[in-house]
């Protein structure tokens, strides 16, 4: 029997290309750092039965509609807004994510920048290696805000989001939440209050996004809602860029509208050298650093390993984005 083929966009960790390797001939993009060429992966779907990628690789209708052998495309990431989900469907073609895995890490990682922007610890940093250090400490100096007993909103309260939530008991905030499924489980385990969204926003004191990206929640944070928050608030935004409309955001800190933000996601990845938002100090950015810790991205690597496997041996992938596919093309053990 022909071994299938399996075209992998980046380097990832030797136990996942090795597990792939037992059941497919795999090529990979030999690069930790710089994404596939589009026209590449273009290419490679022609002759390909899996394809592996990541969230930076556009999956679009002319590559899968390319894709005359291609079975699976597994994304090495919980979001799939990346890939057109709906022509793969009508394909057959499963299309797989890697949910769970880094709920807790994306967490810390938002309190992480949280907090580094309610402390001006990146601009103290700056301050320090810039040289600008020359008197002992004075009773202004480098002033922030505090984080404990204030009011946390929460905008989507899935998985990472109540993370996050369980995390703000340690610091004895009051935590309210807005999100289209209320959560009343939630609310009694974790003493959250449900809010309207626009009164969240005018109430908390850090507003933080974990929401997936939709056409429903694309610049779900604009203007007016940067009009209805305090004027002492911070936006912290973990989920996806767009869900924030940035020129909206720029205008808000740059006019003081809002105290302070801190992304680890941006409209465009990765962000213009000319993008706005870098001239200013009351902004902390990260480079979509989310899940990257050393265990949590070993554990994705595995898993969209095991569902690109699970595909090409005819078994049900563990984490399947589109179960409709099962219809159009059912899947077959190999013998």
């Amino acid at each position: 029997m022909e071994r299938v083929k399996v075209f992998v966009t980046r380097r990832l960790f030797d136990e996942a290309i090795n597990l792939i390797e037992e059941y497919a001939d795999v090529e990979v993009f030999e690069s930790e750092e710089e994404p596939a060429p589009y026209e590449l992966i273009l290419e490679k779907v022609r002759e390909i039965d899996g394809l592996l990628c990541l969230l930076t690789d556009k999956i679009d209708t002319r590559i899968i509609e390319g894709g005359e052998r291609l079975k699976v495309v597994s994304n090495y990431a919980v979001g799939y807004d990346n890939i057109d989900v709906e022509t793969a469907t009508k394909k057959g073609i499963y299309v797989t994510n890697t949910p769970g895995v880094l709920t807790e890490t994306t967490a810390d990682l938002a309190w992480a920048i949280l907090m580094a922007i309610a402390r001006r610890v990146a601009e103290a940093d700056r301050y320090v290696r810039g040289g600008k250090w020359v008197h002992a400490w004075g009773p202004k100096m480098m002033l922030g805000i505090d984080v404990h007993s204030k009011t946390l909103g929460i905008v989507g309260l899935g998985r990472i989001g109540s993370a996050v939530a369980r995390r703000a008991k340690g610091f004895n905030m009051k935590v309210i939440y807005y999100d289209i499924f209320r959560r009343e489980d939630l609310e009694k385990e974790l003493g959250l209050e449900f809010k309207p969204l626009d009164e969240l926003l005018s109430k908390a004191d850090f507003i933080t996004l974990h929401v997936p990206l939709t056409k429903d929640t694309y610049h779900l944070i604009g203007e007016r809602e940067f009009s209805l928050m305090k004027r002492t608030a911070f936006l912290i935004n973990t989920s996806r860029g767009a869900v924030v409309d940035e020129k909206a955001l720029y205008k808000a800190l740059k006019g003081r509208r809002i105290t302070g933000a801190a992304l680890d996601v941006f409209e465009k990845e990765p962000i213009d050298p000319d993008n706005p938002l870098l001239e200013l100090d009351n902004v902390v950015l990260t480079p979509h650093i989310g899940s990257a810790s050393i265990e949590t991205r070993k554990k994705m690597a595995m898993m969209a390993a095991e569902n690109l496997v699970s595909v090409l041996r005819g078994e049900e992938p563990p984490n399947l984005v589109n179960p409709e596919v099962r219809e159009v093309r059912p899947l077959k053990p190999r013998s």
